[in-house]
């Protein structure tokens, strides 16, 4: 979610930076589940993506929401930019991408029907209006210049920056969903223990969610070309972080890293200053070229937070960030996944178990390797088919150890949410096999059968 942060006084010491993360520790009963996930909007009788205005547009389908189900509108300037309801907000990314970032909830059980609730409300506004949504992790046919330009100050100043530091970034800004779960950590140590089994086997969830193997209208030769995006976007503020399995890593090491990624802007009175490529350093020096002789406030840390795009990040809470966007049930596993792995201490031992005497060779190898084979990868003669069983498995026990009943207690556990990884693990075949499947088979090689028979 890209909605700016408020709040928070100016920033006396780099101290202050360190106990801003730390803020986040929560005892485990506190501990909640917030899903994110994208999608692309279209134009049904086009099979265009939809503008930010008009008939059948982004803001129409906001408007919609609005009125209807009762969403309070979030505005940068005279544009509504998002919507937000009960903690939950709606949001765009920068080629009209609707996201829902969803409230911080107990269960998997509360989470899922949030993400149902929420398809259902668009789906009632877009089918009036000629609008369908997709899950897909690359846009398929859509050129650069067919996405249109949301009106929000972040995304045009990093639209500038992106072809400076890498070949790829304005593809992961246009042309990219993702889904992703937000969880929380109770210590140090326990972040520490959370983020390291999350970058190791974030390309375990690349494979199990692969679902991005065409652009431009063809098969790109990538299970997931939305994981091989980020692998050229920019090295300062992606990849999978070696340093975060070094001795001695916790809050303070990830503060020094988060400084040394270049900024991209500080949002002041309700607009975006360029401070693309200067150090947030500087900043807390009053040195910033952007706003000289100012001083950040904590509300301009956590925003610099967002900017920073590795596998796994660490704000209040940790972020899971490898996986594709993807049809209805994925969106319930992504959370069912690492919830079993990370909210149980011996389904997240037996996870740190698996990766602990993995070197950082190895664990770019598999973020490779998931990202061009999906569930076929293989890694020093590993099969990541195995592996991947592997880890469900650990997150099915984890699941089973959680044991949060749902539907008034006649389901006993949220393990029926890994259903749908546990039938890839199976056959060894992810959303992105199954659409290469359509697509040199019965759709004879004709991409434009992916709306009707793939949308939500």
């Amino acid at each position: 979610m890209s909605i700016p942060q408020t709040g928070g006084g100016p920033i006396e010491s780099v101290a202050q930076l360190a106990e801003y993360l730390e803020a986040g520790c929560k005892p485990q009963d506190a501990w909640r589940i917030g899903t994110e996930h994208e999608k692309f909007g279209y134009d049904k009788a086009t099979l265009k993506p939809i503008p930010y205005t008009g008939e059948r547009s982004v803001l129409a389908v906001l408007q919609g929401l609005r009125q209807r189900y009762g969403w309070a509108p979030i505005f940068e300037g005279e544009h509504i930019i998002g919507l937000e309801k009960d903690g939950a907000n709606v949001s765009l990314e920068p080629g009209g991408q609707l996201e829902l970032s969803g409230a911080p909830l107990e269960t998997i059980h509360q989470t899922c029907d949030e993400v149902n609730e929420h398809l259902r409300e668009v789906r009632s506004v877009a089918d009036e209006i000629g609008v369908g949504f997709i899950g897909l992790g690359a846009a398929p046919v859509w050129a650069h210049d067919d996405m249109p330009v949301m009106p929000k100050g972040r995304y045009r100043l990093m639209t500038d920056y992106m072809d400076r530091v890498g070949t790829m970034g304005k593809t992961m800004m246009y042309r990219t969903c993702t889904v992703q779960v937000n969880l929380d950590f109770s210590s140090e140590a326990d972040m520490v223990r959370k983020l390291r089994v999350a970058l190791a086997l974030q390309p375990v969830a690349t494979a199990l969610f692969a679902n991005s193997p065409f652009l431009d209208g063809k098969p790109n030769g990538h299970k997931s070309w939305r994981a091989r995006v980020w692998r050229d976007l920019d090295p300062a503020r992606t990849g999978m972080l070696p340093f975060v399995f070094e001795d001695g890593f916790g809050f303070e090491r990830w503060v020094d890293y988060a400084l040394d990624v270049p900024m991209y802007f500080v949002y002041r009175d309700g607009r975006y200053i360029n401070a693309l490529g200067q150090s947030f350093r500087d900043f807390l020096a009053g040195r910033l070229p952007a706003l000289p002789g100012e001083v950040p406030t904590l509300s301009d840390w956590a925003d610099h937070l967002t900017t920073i795009f590795p596998e796994a990040r660490v704000k209040k809470f940790i972020e899971m960030r490898g996986a594709d966007g993807g049809p209805w049930r994925r969106l319930c596993a992504l959370p069912a996944l690492w919830v079993g792995l990370t909210y149980d201490q011996s389904a997240l031992d037996a996870a740190w178990d698996l990766v602990k005497d993995w070197d950082a060779e190895t664990r770019d190898a598999w973020r490779v390797a998931a990202s061009v084979h999906g569930l076929q990868a293989e890694v020093g003669g590993r099969k990541m088919q195995a592996l991947a069983g592997e880890v469900v498995a650990i997150a099915r026990s984890g699941l089973k150890a959680r044991a949060r009943p749902g539907l008034g207690g006649m389901v006993q556990d949220e393990r029926h949410f890994l259903h749908a990884l546990e039938d890839s693990v199976e056959t060894g075949k992810a959303p992105a096999d199954e659409l290469l499947e359509h697509y040199h088979g019965d759709w004879n090689g004709d991409l434009s059968r992916i709306y009707a028979e793939y949308s939500y």
